[in-house]
């Protein structure tokens, strides 16, 4: 059966878009940019390919469909900008074979007037088609929260915006046939620009909360509290809560080159989050020496090495530039995580706990960095020497928090 969608590009934002496609009944068929982790289990992958999902390595397929959404993924350069030179391959690839009367919508992570200017060249230049005329061009940021069972992307809101009313309404039906609701943006640069704020939104918040943890620890306040207090307030607050730093997919954008000018409140947020890994081994530092013993030679078990509980995923993960600094000091340095048999740092692996609660009784320290669900918290904290909590999921008293 030919396919209706082409997702192009199966890491983070392409695969749980191609399984809700899938879900929803549309023939769908996967084109990989290079090598991509995605956030699915490999069961949730054999169920999409028993459904007819296909992977394909041949670029004519994308030239048979109806719809094509280009996700690849924009990390963040050694500028700070998003690298966009994957979304530039993908967009060749599908331009050399796009067809007149296909709807093309970007997902990737881009700074505003992207798509209406790099993308459309792209498409317009290698294609000979004209967007808006021939084709349709849209844009829709993504909205992932993986592992997330509440939230899916039946129940969360898509947002379009089209080159031109017909480009968003032919991007909007077909969204409404994975979701229940599409919200319809000015035009491009509007829904580009909602991803810009819905990202520096998570990153300044978490930011705060960081603060909040370094100032109450000096304070000799108990911020867990506070925040349980103040997630009451049934307006004006959101509760965030801090961790060993922020990892994940979705970076902070730089508008640099686009606006003018920098934001502000976005770079500064992103000092304080990539402080986070540095003041945790501070802290792990200053409570062996509290108990009489030196990071030098002391063994630190690093518990959940992934940036989100209950995945395999380990994109941004702070557990890397943790274990690299403990190292520094001159500490032992193992892990435990149900999610990754294996772990390397510095292209060394690192010796991988398999029974947790031995591990944690021969440890000189424990540091929790993420709570998996299938982690006994109430039993590792009996059984540990000393464990350091940095997401706050120990019960009260049974450990230190961050």
């Amino acid at each position: 059966m030919p396919a209706d969608l082409a997702v192009i590009g199966l890491g983070p934002y392409g695969l749980p878009l191609a399984q809700a496609a899938v879900a929803a009944g549309i023939p769908t068929v996967g084109y990989r940019t290079g090598p991509e982790a995605g956030s699915l289990s490999p069961a949730e992958v054999r169920r999409m390919l028993a459904q007819g999902f296909r992977v394909t390595a041949a670029p004519a397929e994308l030239g048979r469909v109806r719809t094509a959404v280009i996700c690849a993924p924009a990390p963040r350069g050694a500028d700070g900008a998003p690298d966009l030179s994957q979304v530039e391959a993908a967009t060749r690839t599908l331009a050399a074979r796009l067809r007149p009367h296909t709807t093309v919508i970007l997902e990737s992570p881009v700074p505003p007037g992207t798509t209406e200017g790099f993308l459309r060249e792209l498409l317009e230049s290698e294609s000979g088609l004209r967007a808006g005329r021939d084709f349709h061009l849209a844009y829709s940021p993504h909205r992932l929260d993986p592992g997330n069972r509440d939230f899916t992307p039946a129940n969360t809101p898509k947002v379009i915006g089209g080159l031109t009313s017909a480009c968003t309404e032919s991007a909007a039906a077909f969204y409404g046939r994975i979701t229940d609701k599409v919200v319809r943006a000015r035009g491009l640069r509007e829904a580009e620009t909602v991803q810009v704020l819905e990202t520096n939104f998570r990153h300044v918040n978490i930011a705060l909360v960081n603060e909040m943890a370094v100032l109450c620890h000096e304070l000799g306040v108990d911020l867990w509290d506070v925040i349980r207090c103040a997630e009451t307030k049934p307006f004006g607050f959101q509760a965030f809560r801090p961790g060993p730093g922020v990892g994940g997919h979705a970076v902070p954008q730089d508008l640099t080159a686009h606006a003018g000018r920098p934001l502000r409140m976005a770079e500064l947020a992103q000092e304080v989050n990539s402080r986070m890994p540095r003041y945790v081994v501070q802290r792990a530092a200053a409570l062996l020496n509290e108990h009489g013993k030196s990071a030098r030679g002391a063994r630190v078990l690093l518990l959940g090495v992934t940036y989100k509980p209950d995945l395999a995923d380990q994109q941004g993960t702070p557990a890397r530039e943790i274990a690299i600094r403990l190292m520094d000091l001159g500490a032992s340095v193992s892990y435990h995580d149900p999610h990754v048999p294996s772990w390397n740092v510095l292209d060394r692996p690192v010796p991988r706990a398999d029974s947790l609660y031995e591990a944690a009784a021969g440890a000189d320290l424990t540091i929790l960095l993420q709570q998996h669900r299938t982690y006994d918290l109430q039993g590792l904290s009996v059984k540990a020497q000393l464990l350091l909590d940095t997401r706050g999921a120990t019960p009260t008293g049974a450990a230190h928090r961050l």
